[in-house]
C-alpha cells in the first residue's frame, strides 16, 4: 500500500501556488476529495483558537473553535452544491500529542456540520508504516494530488502529483484504511473528550516537557 509514492515525479508549489491550484482543480466538476493527515505536531498560526491553545488558555481556545463555524457551514455547502464528496482520515498516535487533542475539538465540529472524518490508530498500520509513515495527502478525483508539505510544523505548500497510476494507487490505499477506521464521534468520546487540559505554553513546568 502507498508503494509508489516515494520518488515519484511531482512540481513543488509554494503555499500560495497550491491553494491557487487547489481551489482551481477542486472548482472543475471533480467528485472526490480524500484527505489523509498524518502529523501529529503542527502549528496553525493566525487561527484564533490554536493561538490560545499555543499560549495555554485551553478554555479560551474551545470557545473560538465556535468562530468556525460559518466558514465550515460555506464549505460544506459549496462542496454539496458541486457533488464533491469529501472524506478525510486522521491517523491518531498515543500517547495523544497536546496538538491533536485541540485539533480533535476543530474536527469534532466540521462532523458536526456534516464532514466525513474517521480516525485510525497509528498502531493498527504499523504494518504498512515499517518503512515509511503514511503519506500526507489530498487528493481531488482522479486528476491531482498534493503532498502537503511544513516547515516547522507551518504549511509550507504541496509537492504536486499528476501520474493517474500514483494517483489511483493512493486512492484505494486511502480507501482501504477509511474502511477500516473507526467512526470520529466514537473515538472522540472515548480518547480525546475525558483528557485534562494539555500541558503547553506557559502553563508548561519548568520540570515538566510537553506530553
Amino acid at each position: 500500500m502507498f508503494e509508489s509514492f516515494p520518488g515519484n515525479s511531482s512540481e513543488r508549489l509554494d503555499r500560495k501556488a497550491y491553494h491557487q491550484d487547489f481551489y482551481r482543480v477542486f472548482e472543475s466538476g471533480i467528485r472526490h476529495l480524500r484527505k489523509l493527515e498524518r502529523g501529529q505536531h503542527f502549528k496553525e498560526k493566525g487561527f484564533a483558537s490554536w493561538e490560545a491553545f499555543a499560549a495555554g488558555e485551553w478554555e479560551e481556545a474551545l470557545s473560538l473553535v465556535e468562530e468556525k463555524r460559518k466558514l465550515y457551514t460555506e464549505q460544506f455547502r459549496d462542496a454539496a452544491d458541486r457533488g464533491v464528496l469529501q472524506r478525510r482520515l486522521r491517523v491518531v498516535e498515543f500517547p495523544v500529542t497536546p496538538y491533536v487533542q485541540w485539533e480533535f475539538h476543530v474536527l469534532r465540529l466540521r462532523v458536526e456540520l456534516g464532514d466525513n472524518i474517521r480516525v485510525i490508530d497509528a498502531r493498527a498500520i504499523s504494518d504498512i508504516e515499517m518503512h515509511r509513515p503514511v503519506p500526507e495527502v489530498v487528493i481531488l478525483g482522479d486528476r491531482v494530488m498534493y503532498e502537503v508539505l511544513y516547515d516547522d510544523g507551518n504549511a509550507a505548500g504541496a509537492n504536486r502529483f499528476t501520474d493517474p497510476e500514483l494517483i489511483a494507487e493512493t486512492s484505494t490505499g486511502f480507501d482501504t484504511l477509511y474502511d477500516r477506521a473507526e467512526d470520529f464521534l466514537g473515538f472522540f468520546d472515548r480518547e480525546i473528550s475525558p483528557l485534562p487540559p494539555p500541558l503547553v505554553g506557559d502553563r508548561v513546568p519548568a520540570h515538566h516537557g510537553q506530553r
